[in-house]
């Protein structure tokens, strides 16, 4: 699915932020041999010297050595030629450059290494509508710094709630609504969340199949591995916290917790505005690996020849094969969490042997359909019950490989 470029683009790709995705980010834009440069700002000093930010780079507890990513079992060293003084390096022998002395966007020195592509990483910087000097930092900061283009890998929050999306400011998810990015128009652009994009990869097929108006229900539980923001072992929680169980140790105990990703996918799939949508989210003590659980209420045409799993099946493997391929894997094997960890370009794998469907009449009472007839007699509804499994590698397979296409397609629009 993802071009390996024979020669880098003419440009640099800057990184704010080195944590799981944006580590991760780093690793598949060398393999995909992307930009010219990469420039990764953390914003202070790592370890004792740049040696030891070139092990965290080349080493990972979840998907290994860095070396055996790009090449498999004949891989040596790839972080060479490190420079204290510069801050720089080769990746796999791709030229990366370290910034280690500013943290607010504002001031990180895009400009003064000709960086005009910039994938923020935090998570910390997340309202589009802060101006560039607000005083914790924000997203618009890096374009004063001298960026043009900002992508950002998490949802927007707009903390205040009187305000509007900016113009130029868009969400979107590869596959699903990447045409809504307006290179002339739009400067922030949010690629979602790893829940938002395997979701909108999993409710796209069938909404295109029987249209908004004959889903009258959806829901979905993600069982979601791990995220760095967990604790490792119990702690008191902060002043003011009012979810207690974020501080409980994530090595320990299935965590009720909470997901946006029904509000982002409003925003990637507007339809979906039409239908009452309940989302929820359970962490696990993995380290990646999750699962989205859907559950649709599907308005059926008779009781006769209802909607069964065999249809569902046939929607999910035409669009395997059709509009969604390379994105969305319908999978006719019996998985496991760990065995879709690092499947490249999944943004869904849809678990069909747990496909199930259950159709029954409902009785729907006039009176509740605002008909006022008095001899109006009840009617029946014949729905259609469904439950979808989708894993999805909410770290490298699933989220940095279409969070990576899509700086791809940004970058493409630059030039």
């Amino acid at each position: 699915m993802f071009e390996i470029s024979e020669s880098p683009r003419p440009m640099k790709l800057g990184i704010n932020g080195l944590g799981r995705i944006g580590k991760l980010t780093l690793w598949h834009h060398v393999a995909r041999r992307s930009f010219s440069e990469i420039v990764v700002n953390i914003g202070r000093q790592v370890g004792q010297s740049l040696a030891d930010l070139a092990a965290s780079i080349e080493k990972d507890s979840t998907y290994g050595w860095l070396g055996t990513y790009l090449h498999g079992f004949r891989c040596t060293h790839v972080v060479e030629n490190l420079n204290e003084q510069e801050g720089t390096m080769t990746v796999d022998g791709v030229p990366v450059r370290i910034l280690r002395k500013s943290r607010n966007p504002k001031d990180i020195e895009w400009r003064e290494h000709d960086v005009s592509l910039v994938v923020d990483t935090t998570g910390v910087f997340t309202d589009p509508t802060l101006p560039a000097d607000a005083p914790r930092g924000a997203l618009r900061g890096h374009l004063e710094a001298g960026a043009t283009k900002v992508i950002l890998s998490a949802p927007f929050k707009i903390k205040d709630k009187s305000k509007t999306m900016p113009e130029d400011a868009v969400t979107t998810v590869m596959g699903i609504n990447e045409d809504d990015y307006i290179p002339e128009r739009h400067t922030l652009i949010s690629a979602a969340s790893c829940t938002t994009t395997c979701l909108a990869h999993m409710v796209k097929p069938i909404l295109d199949h029987f249209g908004a108006n004959r889903i009258l229900t959806a829901s979905m539980v993600t069982v979601h591995a791990a995220t760095g923001s967990q604790k490792v072992l119990d702690r008191l929680p902060a002043s003011g916290a009012t979810d207690l169980r974020k501080n409980r140790s994530i090595f320990n105990n299935i965590i009720l917790t909470t997901t946006g990703a029904a509000k982002a996918l409003s925003l990637v799939i507007p339809e979906m505005k039409k239908i009452g949508f309940i989302a929820e989210s359970v962490r696990i003590p993995t380290s990646t690996g999750s699962l989205i659980v859907l559950v649709l209420t599907i308005q059926d045409e008779s009781l006769e020849k209802p909607i069964n799993r065999y249809v569902i099946h046939d929607i999910y493997r035409n669009a395997a094969n059709g509009p969604s391929k390379g994105y969305l894997i319908f999978s006719e094997e019996q998985n496991v969490s760990s065995d879709i960890i690092g499947v490249p370009g999944a943004a869904a794998i849809i678990e069909s042997t747990e496909i199930h469907t259950r159709t029954a009449a409902i009785t729907v009472d006039p009176k509740l359909a605002g008909i006022k007839d008095p001899s109006a007699q009840p009617v029946q509804i014949p729905v259609t019950q469904v439950v979808i499994y989708g894993w999805y590698d909410n770290e490298l397979g699933s989220y940095t490989n279409m969070l990576g296409e899509r700086t791809v397609t940004i970058a493409d629009s630059m030039l």
